[in-house]
C-alpha cells in the first residue's frame, strides 16, 4: 500500500473504506456512502469507478422505492469476489465459497469415516476448488482461503499448534493448503472466526463486548470480542472455554471423573442419547426434539453445567451479549430465556442485569462466514494492492 500520508495514501484508504461499508452493510446508495464517509460526491463517484474497475463493486439503476429527492445510484460488493472458507472436523470437512456480497453460492461437506490428516485436507480443499472452477465458480474470482480449525492456531504463522480431537500438533495446514491451491490462505481458531463473523452480521452485531461460545464435534471453544475487537491473546489462544474445569452442584449431573467443560456439555453424549453415531446441525436438533425422555434428561443436564460456565465467563468478563453456536445454540433454544435465568442467579447482579443470551443466528454457516471473513482481510486492507 501507498504511503499513508501521501494523496494517494489517502486514497487508498478511501477506496478500502468504501469496500468495506458495501461488504458489511449490503448495496448502499451514492448518497449513503457520502454520508457515511463524508467525502464529496464528485470523490465518491470517482472512487467507485475504479472498484468497478478492480471488479470489486458494482453499480445499479436506482433503487425504485426511492421517491424523494435525485435518485442515487446502488453500489453493491462483486457476487462473483470469492474466498473459499474450509473448516475441517472429526466427522466432516466442510467448504464452501462465501463471495464478497456475502452470499454463499457453493457449500459442500463431506463425511468422513476416519480421522483427516493435514496432507488429506489439503488435498482435499484444492481437488474441491478445481472441480467448483469447473462448474459453480466458473466465472469466479478466487481471492484466498481461509480455515477455521478447532485447534490452537498461533496468530504469527497459522500453525495449528494442537487440535486434539484431530490429533494434529504443530501442523502446518497454512502453508500446505497454500502450496497445493496456489492461493493465499489464512488460519484462526474456528470459534474465534464465529465470534468475528456473528459480531459483524449476525446475532452479536451492535455489541461492543461479546462472548462467543461454540460447541462442534471437536467440543467446545470460544471467541471474545472487546471494545469491538477480538480478543486474541499473546499468542492468539484466547477462549478455550470448554477446556475449563466446570462447577457441577450437583453429583449425580457428573459423568466425567476429573473432566473438564467439553468433557460433561458434549455433542458426543447427545447424539448418544438419541442413537445417532454422527449427525450435522439440523439433524441433531431434529432428532432430540423427537426423542424421548433420557435425551430430554440429558439436555437439562447439560443446560445445568452450561449455566454455571457462562456464569463464570460472565462474572469475569461482563458482556453484553453471550451468543452460542453449534450444538450449545440447540440445548439453550429449548428453553432460553430459562437458560438466562439460571445464568443470572449464579452471577453478580450488576454484572447480569443488562446481560442477554443470544443463539447464533448465522447457524451452520457462522465458522465459514467467519473463516471467509480472514481470507478477505488483506483485500478489504488494500483494494488495489
Amino acid at each position: 500500500m501507498s504511503d499513508p500520508s501521501s494523496a494517494e495514501g489517502v486514497r487508498q484508504r478511501n477506496l478500502a473504506r468504501l469496500l468495506r461499508l458495501v461488504h458489511l452493510e449490503g448495496p448502499l446508495s451514492r448518497a449513503r456512502l457520502t454520508e457515511s464517509t463524508g467525502l464529496n460526491r464528485s470523490t465518491i463517484a470517482d472512487l467507485v469507478a475504479e472498484l468497478v474497475r478492480e471488479g470489486l463493486v458494482v453499480e445499479r439503476a436506482p433503487d425504485p422505492s426511492r421517491r424523494v429527492g435525485r435518485p442515487s445510484p446502488m453500489v453493491g460488493a462483486e457476487a462473483r469476489v470469492v474466498a473459499i472458507a474450509v473448516n475441517p472436523e472429526v466427522d466432516a470437512l466442510t467448504l464452501a465459497a462465501v463471495a464478497l456480497d456475502r452470499g454463499i453460492p457453493v457449500r459442500e461437506r463431506i463425511e468422513l469415516d476416519h480421522l483427516l490428516t493435514p496432507d488429506e485436507t489439503a488435498r482435499l480443499i484444492a481437488e474441491r476448488i478445481e472441480a467448483w472452477k469447473a462448474a459453480e465458480l466458473a466465472d469466479a474470482r478466487i481471492v484466498a482461503v481461509g480455515l477455521a480449525v478447532p485447534g490452537l492456531v498461533r496468530a504469527v504463522d497459522g500453525l495449528v499448534r494442537n487440535a486434539p480431537h484431530l490429533r494434529w500438533t504443530d501442523a502446518p495446514l497454512r502453508d500446505l493448503v497454500a502450496d497445493v491451491t496456489g492461493l493465499p490462505t489464512v488460519a484462526g481458531n474456528d470459534a474465534t472466526l464465529g465470534a468475528i463473523a456473528e459480531h459483524l452480521f449476525g446475532a452479536a452485531a451492535g455489541f461492543d463486548d461479546v462472548v462467543y461460545l461454540n460447541g462442534g464435534a471437536s467440543g467446545i471453544g470460544g471467541g471474545l470480542i472487546v471494545h469491538g475487537m477480538p480478543l486474541l491473546g499473546a499468542g492468539g489462544y484466547t477462549g478455550e472455554f470448554g477446556q475449563n474445569r466446570p462447577g457441577i452442584a450437583a453429583e449425580a449431573d457428573r459423568r466425567a471423573d476429573h473432566g473438564v467443560l467439553e468433557d460433561e456439555v458434549s455433542r458426543a453424549r447427545l447424539l448418544a442419547a438419541v442413537g445417532l453415531l454422527a449427525s450435522d446441525e439440523p439433524g441433531l436438533a431434529a432428532a432430540l426434539e423427537a426423542a424421548g425422555p433420557a435425551a430430554a434428561d440429558e439436555v437439562s443436564r447439560q443446560r445445568r453445567i452450561l449455566s454455571t460456565a457462562l456464569a463464570n465467563a460472565v462474572n469475569a468478563l461482563n458482556p453484553g451479549v453471550v451468543v452460542l453456536g453449534g450444538f450449545l445454540a440447540t440445548i439453550a433454544a429449548v428453553d432460553l430465556p430459562g437458560l438466562t435465568a439460571m445464568v443470572q442467579q449464579q452471577t453478580m447482579t450488576a454484572t447480569a442485569e443488562d446481560l442477554e443470551i443470544r443463539v447464533a443466528s448465522l447457524a451452520e454457516d457462522r465458522l465459514l462466514i467467519g473463516a471467509a471473513e480472514a481470507a478477505f482481510a488483506e483485500l478489504l486492507r488494500d483494494p488495489t494492492g
